[in-house]
């Protein structure tokens, strides 16, 4: 029989053989995963002999990475503010850069007030969930244009106990179900890839990850274009719109959030200290 730390050797040999990234810490995981074990118990487990059961499925686990498959998907969850989320192929995986935008609205309203927001293009409901557990007063709408998407959404909401305060609604970015001039904020993180950079993204990202919430033209502004006079719509006076974009669209998202009928437009940098998110303020 195999023990945890021959495994572990073994799988960790196979994904650098395979180029996969940090290979010794996704090996961890995927057997973390099948043993129900966190970190330490997986350490202190090193000596434990595997069951042919255990085996067989990080077997399987192992075999996925190893093809390409992201992580994420693999384990079929990905954490994001602290929260745990079940991610599956429908949706985009979650990334630490999207957390600005939590950040900024955390920033610019008081957890103790009442606050109505809408998620747009939710993917997971990563922003839409971690609104909720911030905001206790919070309620809103996560709104996709995938089914496959709003379902993952709705069962994260569901998991998190949010899902009385925030509904998921089928929705495109040019034709949203929102009544003028009542939100006090706005979040989204919509398509901002160029077909260019598309055809040269990571094969674990362009091969494995939903295209329709990757890619937007030719100059990756589709979706913003027709997001943000909607989006502008939808706000009360004095609220607040954040959306995140590419690292090189700072300012022409600056030019179409004012074209929008914002005001105030800013741009905010992510951890890596690249232009991230777009800060704009409805009119008051």
């Amino acid at each position: 029989m195999e023990t945890v730390g021959g495994w572990l050797r073994s799988a960790e040999a196979e994904l650098i053989r395979g180029g996969a990234d940090a290979p010794r810490l996704a090996a961890g995981a995927m057997l973390a995963h099948v043993l129900g074990l966190d970190r330490t118990g997986l350490f202190l487990a090193r000596e434990r002999n595997l069951s042919k059961a255990e085996r067989n499925r990080a077997d399987e686990l192992l075999a996925r990475r190893a093809s390409g498959e992201p992580l994420a998907y693999v384990l079929g969850e990905r954490e994001f503010y602290g929260l745990t989320l079940r991610v599956t192929p429908d949706v985009l995986i979650p990334r630490p850069d999207t957390e600005t935008i939590v950040d900024e609205a955390r920033g610019l309203f008081d957890p103790s007030e009442p606050l109505t927001f809408a998620d747009l293009g939710t993917g997971s409901g990563a922003l839409a969930a971690a609104l909720a557990c911030l905001f206790p007063l919070a309620s809103g709408v996560a709104m996709d244009r995938s089914p496959g998407a709003l379902d993952v959404a709705r069962d994260n909401l569901q998991r998190l106990k949010a899902d009385s305060r925030v509904a998921c609604l089928l929705a495109d970015f040019a034709d949203l179900p929102l009544a003028s001039d009542r939100l006090d904020l706005v979040v989204a993180n919509p398509p901002y890839v160029t077909n260019e950079e598309f055809a040269c993204l990571p094969p674990g990202v362009g091969l494995h990850e939903p295209r329709g919430a990757l890619e937007a033209g030719e100059d990756g502004l589709d979706c913003v274009r027709a997001l943000l006079p909607e989006a502008a719509r939808a706000l009360r006076p004095g609220g607040w719109l954040l959306m995140e974009m590419g690292a090189s669209q700072g300012a022409a998202c600056l030019e179409l959030a004012r074209g929008a009928g914002l005001v105030h437009p800013v741009i905010r940098k992510d951890l890596a200290g690249l232009d991230r998110v777009l800060c704009a303020k409805s009119p008051e």
